[in-house]
């Protein structure tokens, strides 16, 4: 996992902003849902394309965080990059500008529905009453045409619990968007994957401080478990 933590001068900014570090000090299961973003091949495999060699090391914390909240009556989400083969799937801003044009081809190839980069890591350990949802941009709300909002709603799903890889760009967008629809929403510091140490606690700094809440597995399963 990522060594460090959420530096102290943010905890004192959470204190002064409202009394307390944490912004949710409990959560309702069965109102809960994991979802794990982006834990495909293409960024979790050995030598991968798009490879966060850290995503390795939160499996094992995904697995145990799912399987918990699923025994408490919650719901596991799983979300996955699609950036083709369909035209209004490709992106072009991010895969022929932001990434070299040549570059872009080769993971938007990776992550286009039938790749081998496009599966969820085989070690993941998912289940027939999941739920998996594509996006097609670095948010799970917007990038998914309102499927994931309508999922959770309609299952009377209040409270987000992010997962997955990349901490600071499909997993911040994600958690931004949720706090901004008005779920509760935390990410699992040692279950979200950056590219380096810096930027995913950066990343859980602005979460904890202005969109919802971290906490690490232990912490959440223990809120869980008091339910």
């Amino acid at each position: 996992m990522h060594p460090g933590a959420i530096p102290q001068d943010i905890l004192d900014r959470c204190m002064a902003r409202r009394g307390r570090i944490h912004t949710f000090e409990a959560i309702d299961p069965r109102k809960s849902a994991m979802v794990i973003v982006d834990m495909q091949d293409a960024f979790v495999a050995d030598n991968a394309i798009a490879e966060i060699p850290m995503a390795r090391e939160i499996v094992p914390n995904i697995n145990r965080l799912n399987n918990v909240l699923r025994d408490a009556g919650g719901m596991v989400v799983w979300i996955v990059s699609t950036y083709g083969p369909r035209q209004e799937d490709r992106w072009p801003i991010m895969y022929d500008h932001i990434f070299d044009p040549s570059l872009g081809n080769q993971v938007r190839a990776a992550l286009s529905e039938g790749a081998l980069g496009h599966s969820i890591y085989a070690e993941l350990q998912t289940k027939t009453e999941d739920h998996t949802i594509s996006k097609n941009r670095f948010s799970a709300f917007v990038g998914s045409d309102g499927q994931l909002e309508h999922l959770l709603r309609s299952n009377n799903i209040d409270t987000i619990l992010i997962t997955g890889t990349v901490t600071s760009v499909c997993c911040e967008s994600t958690a931004r968007e949720a706090a901004m629809r008005n779920f509760k929403t935390v990410m699992i510091s040692d279950a979200n994957a950056g590219r380096d140490d810096e930027e995913h606690w950066a990343s859980l700094s602005n979460i904890i401080l202005g969109f919802g809440d971290v906490y690490t597995t232990e912490e959440i399963i223990s809120l869980i478990k008091d339910r």
